[in-house]
């Protein structure tokens, strides 16, 4: 019984040491390095409102604001995931030929591929230089502003994930809305 008790203890004790105070110790860590990824990365407003996180894609349907990739679940933040849809699943050719159509793609203007598919976990935040700025049009238009300044916008929002390792360039579109919204 004594053997027991005390195996129960040293499980107890690892346990806490373990998973409580190596959970701590990153979270300290993190908070120390890089506070604001700590903490979700979220966006505020002036009053201190959360508008939403640098991390998790929001669905923006509206006209005058650039649209994300399209979401496997629904953009909700506690059930990430991907469709698990084959691609020669019917689902997925009708989920593409509803964003082209939405997007009113045509065949001398293309739709970039990552408008029409989700991301694997379907809460993506950026999408590609170019798949913001085939939107400009439309966000100019709906806004009344000059294709040009949208372009602009575009372009000084995008930013190399990889630095100087990569040429791709990516817009987090909440960002990019909210900078929208400050014109």
């Amino acid at each position: 019984m004594q053997s027991l008790l005390a195996s129960i203890r040293i499980a107890a004790v690892t346990m806490l040491i373990c998973v409580a105070g190596y959970a701590t110790a990153v979270w300290a860590v993190a908070r120390a390095i890089a506070p604001a990824t700590a903490y979700a990365s979220l966006i505020t407003s002036q009053d201190g409102t959360i508008i939403g996180s640098r991390q998790i894609a929001q669905a923006f349907t509206r006209p005058e604001y650039f649209w994300p990739r399209p979401s496997a679940v629904d953009y909700d933040g506690a059930g990430a995931g991907g469709s698990n849809w084959s691609p020669t699943s019917s689902d997925v050719a009708d989920r593409g030929r509803e964003m082209v159509e939405r997007y009113g793609a045509t065949s001398e203007n293309p739709l970039p591929a990552e408008l029409a598919a989700a991301s694997g976990a379907g809460l993506d935040p950026h999408i590609s230089e170019a798949g913001a700025l085939y939107q400009v049009a439309r966000v100019a238009e709906a806004r009344g502003l000059d294709q040009s300044r949208v372009g602009a916008l575009v372009r000084n929002a995008a930013f190399s994930p990889g630095g100087f390792l990569t040429q791709d360039r990516i817009v987090n579109v909440l960002e990019l809305n909210l900078a929208l919204d400050r014109l």
